[in-house]
């Protein structure tokens, strides 16, 4: 079976090579300076190892301003372009605008139409649930597109079961934060845990949002902690991605790779493809709504 794997880390550009603002070049990423053996810049934003690709793409999408979650999200997801549907870059959530499109055209419900097996890898906490209950829809555009297309959200049982990922990774937050009783469990443990979720369908989606966090100067307490562990997951993924698995890691706008602000950026967004299709993918992919199709036409 063919499996897709989408690893969608909000925030997260190319940068300036400079080590005062980037923190890319200020600590030592594997991901980088191992596999692809140098880190990315705005002066080389394309870099290439075996069949693993890495690439800019688009995320100001011909609008003015600062691109933003909700319709940075929106694009990826629904294959649309958001921000000139909206009339301008929005967010944290998706703009009443896109909602019925998201609905119609989310990538987990055009899976579905084909017969396919879909899995939104994270799990979430008691509160979100009560939250959904409370009948106040103020969602991200992942949990959003799950609701919307009869996706199941994985809970906090699923977490413990070994079938579901937290969107720290390593339930880090949901220790501290949360009070689950949880184990700690290492970044290489997670990345197997999402392989194999991975392996049992056709289309799985993980997402991390700390990037964006860290990205606005929040949270900077677990800010090389929490890096460290998003790299050694990743390094993971990319070293034992399976033969039929395609990889596609991307984000929706640029953020943490220039920490000398606390807003978002206009730098491309960093996109990796490995595995199955990546060369392929790392040509047809330039802007964040081409991300949906070129993963769907895999499938025709």
């Amino acid at each position: 079976m063919h499996s897709t794997l989408l690893i969608f880390i909000d925030g997260v550009g190319i940068g300036q090579n400079d080590p005062a603002v980037n923190p890319f070049f200020r600590n030592k990423f594997k991901i980088f300076s191992e596999y692809f053996i140098e880190t990315p810049h705005l002066k080389k934003q394309k870099l290439t190892t075996g069949n693993s690709f890495l690439f800019p793409v688009d995320a100001n999408l011909g609008v003015g301003g600062l691109p933003q979650s909700g319709t940075g999200q929106v694009s990826i997801f629904a294959g649309i372009n958001a921000p000139k549907i909206a009339g301008y870059h929005f967010g944290p959530y998706p703009h009443s605008k896109t909602v019925s499109q998201l609905k119609e055209k989310n990538i987990f419900v055009e899976f579905k139409r084909r017969g396919l097996n879909v899995c939104f890898a994270n799990a979430y906490p008691k509160i979100f649930f009560d939250y959904i209950k409370s009948g106040r829809k103020r969602l991200s555009a992942t949990s959003l597109s799950c609701l919307l297309s009869g996706v199941k959200l994985k809970t906090p049982s699923d977490l413990w079961k070994g079938i579901a990922l937290g969107a720290d990774i390593n339930n880090f937050r949901w220790i501290d934060k949360l009070n689950y009783n949880l184990p700690l469990i290492k970044p290489q443990t997670a990345a197997n845990r999402l392989l194999r979720l991975a392996s049992a369908n056709h289309f799985t989606l993980y997402e991390y949002f700390l990037t964006d966090h860290f990205g606005h100067g929040r949270n900077p307490e677990i800010m090389e902690y929490s890096l460290n562990i998003l790299d050694e997951f990743l390094l993971h993924i990319l070293k034992n991605l399976r033969k039929d698995t395609t990889l596609i890691i991307c984000s929706d706008h640029g953020n943490l790779e220039d920490v000398s602000v606390k807003t978002h950026t206009r730098n491309p967004a960093l996109t990796i493809t490995s595995g199955r299709n990546a060369e392929e993918l790392s040509r047809k992919i330039k802007k964040l709504y081409h991300i949906k199709k070129a993963i769907l036409d895999m499938y025709e």
